[in-house]
């Protein structure tokens, strides 16, 4: 059994051999670890330290996104034949010591993916978070729960764990970032997904590479969930987009009969009356649209699974 642990880093200097060193030689269940470190395009020493305290290091000649990292540390991971993959930020605010917690369910056979989550735990708050970071985890947290049918607490931290299948079975498309697009592939596909409760530390003073914007941060997160959504619900997302658009056309059209019976005459709601049968026409349009992009997810999901079987096949030859 084979463990990697995937470290994504930009401008990393000062804390990646310290977060390296820190992690355990040997995990209970596991015969071998490998670090692999993914250089977002640093302009500091961050590569070469990783290198000199033992790390595979991967390294993109420019920043290309934490989504884009995770995407190569993961196919290198398979590359390696783990059997287990961890993430872990490279800025020391996550304990290492922790990653058996992560370990468990997975060894277990309990869950094909393990969250750390930051707020599973009411009585626990991150110090030095901005109040309004930890009100905008919450509610990426909603709307995941929702798209998902599934209740989950922190779907944006970083240290997780992921068994062979959910290594698989990934298919991401984000460059900004992963971590909400995990949660609804996965979950589109089925897999067993838990949260363990982790401590984290915020560092006063320090910002995020990811979200050091907070409006930047929530267009492009906000951006890849819309996406993931009308991939992978495209008849719910069509659906009651074209169902919405119809009823308020049709609230339109209900006012101008009212008042044609009521008068005689559609003036002066011409314009409404037009309109309402406008947007009927778009709701009906945009429903049929979700019924056609149905058939085509389902092609995609089709395409998906041969995608999948070869990489299992490539993955079991190694």
């Amino acid at each position: 059994m084979k463990l990697a642990i995937l470290i994504p880093a930009l401008n990393e200097e000062k804390t990646i051999a310290e977060v390296i060193d820190a992690i355990p030689r040997a995990f209970d269940g596991l015969d071998e670890r490998q670090i692999i470190v993914v250089d977002d395009g640093s302009s500091d020493a961050t590569g070469e330290i990783a290198r000199a305290h033992g790390a595979i290091v991967l390294r993109h000649k420019k920043n290309m996104g934490v989504g884009k990292s995770f995407q190569d540390g993961l196919e290198k991971a398979l590359e390696l034949k783990a059997d287990i993959l961890v993430t872990i930020d490279a800025d020391r605010q996550f304990d290492t010591e922790e990653i058996p917690k992560l370990l468990k369910p997975i060894l277990d056979g309990e869950a094909d993916f393990v969250t750390g989550s930051r707020f599973l735990d009411s009585s626990f708050t991150p110090g030095n978070m901005p109040w309004i970071k930890q009100w905008g985890n919450h509610r990426v947290a909603e709307i995941i729960s929702w798209a998902t049918g599934k209740e989950f607490y922190d779907v944006s931290c970083g240290f997780r764990a992921y068994g062979s299948e959910a290594m698989l079975r990934l298919n991401l498309f984000g460059r900004f970032t992963y971590t909400q697009e995990t949660f609804l592939d996965l979950s589109f596909k089925g897999l067993h997904m838990i949260e363990v409760p982790v401590t984290v530390r915020y560092f006063e003073g320090r910002k995020s590479r990811v979200a050091s914007s907070i409006l930047g941060y929530a267009r492009k997160s906000a951006s890849i969930i819309f996406r993931a959504i009308k991939d992978y619900s495209p008849l719910k997302f069509f659906g009651w987009s074209g169902v919405g658009i119809f009823l308020v056309g049709l609230g339109l059209d209900i006012f101008t009969i009212v008042h044609y019976y009521q008068t005689g005459t559609f003036s002066p709601y011409k314009a409404v009356a037009l309109t309402g049968a406008f947007l009927n026409a778009i709701g009906i349009m945009v429903f049929f649209i979700g019924i056609l992009a149905d058939l085509i997810d389902k092609i995609r999901l089709t395409q998906e699974k041969v995608l999948y079987y070869e990489k299992k096949r490539r993955y079991e030859q190694r």
